[in-house]
């Protein structure tokens, strides 16, 4: 076994890598200690066993798996990412998603989703890697094709992406499965080519396997997902893992789509500067042609 985990993105990366191998059980424990790192943070055994319906003995287990003595050294590494948050923040955060509007049942819903959005788009700086973002936007940047591919309740995001880029003059193409086509299309997708995929719990089998298929013959894949628990992750060259909390009735497109936009930001960005020097070249010798001219009149 690896070293044991320090900190929560080591934890994390370890709870990924032992997800299959895991009993149903503890691949519960999993999806909760990733969905919701707070509540384990806070839990005690009993409490954290109940609300996923496991014996106590199945949270022993489940930390004996990731390389601790037990559930109290797990929780630590828990705590310690707690305590590095902005406390005062959450806890008004976490206030406007427990109170209800002073108002009719209306806009208590209102008020509800606003807390809960505000609440997505923190978590989403906490779980996007800066360097990951320009990883991705240079592939996308420098890719002679780009397609995308999206279906279900991420779809809109494969919407908002293909219209983005395409309104920066990349060579980009929303795939679809109509008429039950989407194998011969992806079978279309060259090496060298990017795909940029996005899925979240539940998986859309298709759009797994298509990924997964456009891999292995050399296309560059980028992936926006759920969780570090998802199918796409071991498909993707740069995988974004927006932290979605999959226990919710209602689950937003506010994170990735926030998530898309700046995508398609730093992709422009990353755009403008491989195409700069380029296009001051041309007007440096055309500055220098008409003084040569000069000269020689």
């Amino acid at each position: 076994m690896s070293a044991r985990a320090t900190n929560y993105a080591e934890l994390k990366e370890a709870i990924s890598r032992a997800y299959p191998t895991l009993s149903p059980q503890l691949q519960r424990l999993s999806r909760f200690a990733v969905e919701k790192p707070d509540e384990l943070a806070l839990g005690t055994v009993a409490a954290v066993a109940q609300a996923n319906d496991v014996q106590p003995s199945s949270l022993i287990r489940f930390a004996n798996a990731l390389g601790f003595s037990g559930f109290s050294q797990m929780q630590q590494v828990f705590q310690s990412h707690l305590v590095e948050r902005s406390t005062p923040y959450r806890e008004r955060i976490a206030q406007m998603r427990r109170g209800g509007s002073a108002g009719g049942a209306e806009g208590g819903v209102l008020h509800r989703f606003v807390g809960e959005a505000v609440h997505e788009l923190q978590q989403l700086e906490e779980h996007v890697d800066p360097a990951r973002l320009d990883a991705a936007s240079q592939m996308l940047a420098a890719a002679p094709r780009i397609h995308v591919l999206a279906q279900r309740r991420a779809f809109p995001v494969a919407c908002y992406l293909a219209y983005a880029l395409a309104q920066l003059e990349l060579p980009v193409q929303l795939l679809d499965s109509a008429g039950g086509m989407l194998g011969e299309f992806a079978r279309g997708i060259r090496a060298g080519d990017t795909l940029l995929v996005a899925s979240f719990r539940n998986y859309t089998a298709a759009v797994v396997e298509t990924a997964e298929a456009c891999r292995g013959r050399g296309v560059s894949v980028i992936a926006i997902t759920d969780s570090p628990l998802s199918p796409l992750r071991p498909a993707a060259d740069i995988c974004f893992e927006l932290g979605d909390d999959s226990s919710k009735p209602f689950r937003s497109l506010v994170g990735p789509l926030c998530l898309a936009q700046a995508l398609v930001v730093a992709t422009g960005q990353a755009q403008a500067a491989a195409q700069g020097p380029a296009k001051k070249q041309p007007r440096a010798a055309s500055r220098r042609a008409k003084a040569g001219n000069g000269r020689a009149r």
